[in-house]
């Protein structure tokens, strides 16, 4: 069915419904980055692939809006869709709101399907609406005309073991009623799927590049209920949830339990995440508590045992990296080479690591001028072919089983320019100072931003991305609720959490340029005026020294680089065979 055919359809469902218009986010009930393709809605309804986006539909027009990254790819594939295309952040383009109180009268209905939006969004879109006596209706009109939609996936999930998550689930159970007590909280029901697979310490392959479980959960000071699919579960699962007395139910039967909480109970919840259909189950009496996720703080605090998992995966990251950066110094211009092959080539050379499991994003491989677009996705039909010359950005990571990581190394594959070289100096500048801050306790992410920004600004310089988020254990590659960005953010970073140091510059047109490295907070030194936290970084592989201005570092970032620069060298050469640890030494020469 053409996209122009299942807007039609849509349309005269919102007719049968006497609906002026009809919402369609890109997410799924769970509030996942990641979406199953059975939640594609927006996807399947638009023609439109990319990750971010919304489509709106009146009974005569319609409109994606999206960011962008998007914007080329939206071009295209809303050719004939009778979808306009809505530029999100540029200046003359309206919110969602604007538009459809531009476009309807008072009075009118816009149908969403409660499921797809948190509680937070629903009521502040019902709030704006509101203004213009436009009303929120609760209804699911995707259900009725996908008629072939996929399938909810079936695939058993698995039990991730001690040695790895450092901590049981009678802990973590412990801990989060510990919290929820504090709350005078009896109840708490938890929707996002990063949360409930690190809670149980299980594990699956129902999302890209995530390993999660579909899943809803609800834990009380007594008892805690796993919400999932019958076709889910093994014995060996199920035993392993009945010897931590973790009860199951269907994941279907998930809005009837909520339903039955009782009204004298005390629910928490985190009105960013949890769906506005559940949030409308709980029952009228009970009293209501909304507070950022326990669960999502408890989880960004890595255990010893995450944090050494983490290291060991970095090491096999690290190998690797130089086994595809070597492939590629020999291979390029001597045979085509397209983004994609890069792609390709590079996930084999990580799938020959122990422990892993897969990808942690679709990798960024972008040649000289989509390396600009700060979020490309390359693939087999639609990509640059890779020449010896020019610069390459290569955003990946991956997941295994100790943990996940996610690298970018720019590089050049010929003589580089000076304005090349400026350009990748004054941001790696910003990456070493952030990397080497020290900061009280109680530092949020937002006050080290400038940290990484500085020397770009004093050269009239900037990028328009956050600067680090936040990173899971064997889970999602982002994650919160800590990052680093120019955003007010009030959590205060804390030992334990891994958080991503990216800078960047990206001349559109030309190249882009972006050093990521993951690091770990740890414990600084304590003196008579704060205790003092810093990080630890944690990615292995050396940086592109052809590309670095040296007259432009400091004393002391030449020693870091060195000192980083030796650190790789020393972890990944046992790992290496002779010629390997022979490339890596010229890459890691002292300067």
């Amino acid at each position: 069915m053409k996209t122009i055919e299942k807007i039609t359809s849509l349309r005269a469902q919102m007719r049968k419904y006497s609906l002026a218009a009809y919402i369609v986010p890109g997410t799924d009930p769970h509030a996942s980055e990641y979406v199953t393709e059975h939640w594609r809605e927006r996807m399947w309804i638009s023609g439109f692939t990319g990750s971010a986006g919304t489509a709106v539909v009146t009974l005569d027009k319609g409109g994606l809006w999206t960011d962008s990254r998007y914007f080329l790819q939206a071009e295209i594939q809303l050719k004939d869709s009778g979808l306009s295309l809505m530029k999100e952040g540029l200046a003359d383009t309206p919110s969602i709101a604007e538009w459809l109180k531009q476009q309807l009268k008072p009075g009118a209905n816009v149908g969403v399907n409660p499921e797809m939006f948190s509680n937070n969004g629903y009521v502040a879109l019902q709030n704006e609406l509101q203004e213009a006596d436009i009303h929120l209706m609760p209804v699911d009109l995707i259900q009725p005309i996908w008629v072939e939609r996929p399938a909810l996936p079936t695939t058993p999930f698995y039990v991730m073991d001690l040695k790895y998550t450092g901590k049981s689930v009678t802990e973590k159970l412990t801990e989060l009623r510990r919290e929820m007590k504090h709350r005078h909280a009896d109840v708490y029901v938890i929707s996002s799927l990063d949360e409930i697979a690190w809670l149980f310490n299980i594990r699956g392959t129902d999302v890209d590049y995530n390993p999660l479980v579909i899943a809803y959960a609800i834990v009380t000071q007594g008892d805690a209920t796993l919400f999932v699919m019958p076709e889910k579960l093994t014995a060996e699962t199920m035993k392993y949830l009945v010897n931590n007395k973790v009860a199951v139910a269907d994941y279907e039967c998930i809005i009837n339990a909520v339903k039955k909480i009782d009204a004298n109970d005390a629910v928490l919840y985190d009105g960013a995440k949890l769906n506005r259909a559940l949030w409308n189950a709980i029952p009228k009496g009970c009293k209501k508590v909304e507070c950022a996720s326990l669960v999502a703080q408890l989880k960004s605090l890595k255990n010893e045992v995450e944090l050494e998992g983490t290291r060991k995966a970095m090491k096999q990251d690290g190998k690797a990296l130089v086994r595809f950066f070597m492939w590629l110094e020999e291979n390029v211009g001597k045979q085509n080479l397209s983004e994609y092959d890069l792609m390709m080539r590079l996930k084999e050379c990580r799938a020959e690591g122990d422990n892993f499991m897969g990808e942690s994003f679709g990798t960024i491989a972008g040649y000289n001028a989509n390396g600009a677009i700060v979020h490309y996705s390359a693939d087999e039909h639609n990509c640059a072919m890779v020449e010896k010359q020019g610069m390459l950005l290569l955003d990946s990571g991956g997941q295994y089983m100790d943990g996940t990581t996610d690298i970018t190394r720019t590089v050049t594959l010929g003589e580089p320019t000076e304005q090349q070289k400026v350009d990748y100096t004054l941001v790696l500048k910003g990456h070493i100072a952030l990397a080497c801050a020290k900061f009280p306790e109680g530092t949020r992410g937002v006050q080290l931003d400038v940290l990484a920004r500085q020397f770009l600004w004093q050269n009239g310089l900037s990028y328009g991305h956050g600067t680090g988020h936040g990173v899971g254990h064997f889970l999602c590659v982002h994650e919160g609720p800590q990052n680093i960005r120019t955003d007010l953010n009030p959590t205060p970073l804390q030992v334990g959490m891994l958080l991503s140091d990216e800078p960047g510059v990206y001349r559109a047109g030309e190249y882009g340029i972006r050093i990521e490295n993951l690091v770990a907070v740890k414990q600084g030194e304590r003196t008579p005026f704060a205790n003092f936290l810093e990080f630890e970084t944690l990615t292995l592989y050396p940086y592109d020294q052809k590309l670095i201005q040296w007259d432009l570092l400091s004393k002391d970032e030449v020693d870091w680089i060195n000192a980083y620069h030796q650190k790789v060298e020393d972890e990944l050469t046992p790992l290496l065979n002779d010629e390997e640890t022979a490339w890596l030494k010229e890459k890691c020469k002292q300067h």
